[in-house]
């Protein structure tokens, strides 16, 4: 019953994070920089897709122009991917978003 509990709590913290992520009051680079224990094992897609004007094809996209695999979990980013570990350059990634700190073209 232990697992279950912990399982179910990790799913409620994520979905509260998707929320933040959507409504801008948490950063993406934030979290793929120093991520919580609980993200650890969510993928990468799932976290980019929460990000406004992410969707599948372009978190997909954007993924594949960081050369790390769709099924990367976020807990699996390390200094020796291509992306960093923090998915490469996060003015990139805000740029791409449209969030403050990029270019604001927002795709």
């Amino acid at each position: 019953m232990d697992a279950l509990k912990r399982a179910n709590d990790v799913r409620v913290r994520r979905a509260k994070l998707k929320k933040d992520l959507k409504d801008g009051r948490v950063r993406i680079e934030t979290i793929l920089g120093n991520p919580p224990e609980y993200v650890s094992t969510a993928k990468v897609i799932d976290i980019l897709m929460a990000v406004p004007k992410f969707g599948r094809v372009k978190a997909a996209r954007f993924l594949n122009t960081c050369r790390i695999s769709q099924s990367k979990t976020v807990g699996g980013l390390s200094e020796r991917d291509p992306g960093g570990g923090t998915l490469g350059n996060a003015d990139a990634l805000a740029a791409e978003a449209g969030t403050p700190g990029g270019s604001g073209r927002g795709g």
